[in-house]
């Protein structure tokens, strides 16, 4: 049974930090992209940050600097680290794995964690 369980979100003043942490289990890992997304009040989802499986990285414009996007093979577990958090980065963040086929994709998705900046 595939899981991804996003833990770490939490309330925090305008300023602050926070580490997310998304634990993965009943597939192979290391062989999956890995990403964080956001969904704010009232806004559409949106790509923050993304590890590949090779870790190269990529982040969202808004959060370049700011945050950090790791991840853990061993562990199975995939971290993203934010710091000089704003208001709005207020959102629900959801834990993504890809696998890139050929002819298609698989894609898991968690369940998300709340971050919540006050200012």
């Amino acid at each position: 049974q595939v899981q991804l369980v996003e833990s770490g979100g939490d309330l925090v003043q305008s300023g602050g930090s926070l580490r997310l942490s998304c634990a993965a289990s009943g597939f192979t890992f290391s062989s999956y992209d890995m990403s964080w997304h956001r969904q704010g009040p009232g806004k559409e989802r949106e790509l923050v940050a993304r590890i590949t499986n090779s870790r190269s990285t990529m982040y969202a414009d808004a959060v370049k600097g700011r945050f950090t996007i790791s991840r853990d093979n061993a562990k199975n577990t995939v971290y993203l680290e934010m710091n000089s958090l704003k208001p709005e980065d207020t959102a629900v963040y959801y834990c993504h794995a890809r696998r890139v086929l050929p002819l298609r994709n698989i894609d898991y998705w968690g369940q998300g964690t709340q971050v919540t900046v006050s200012s």
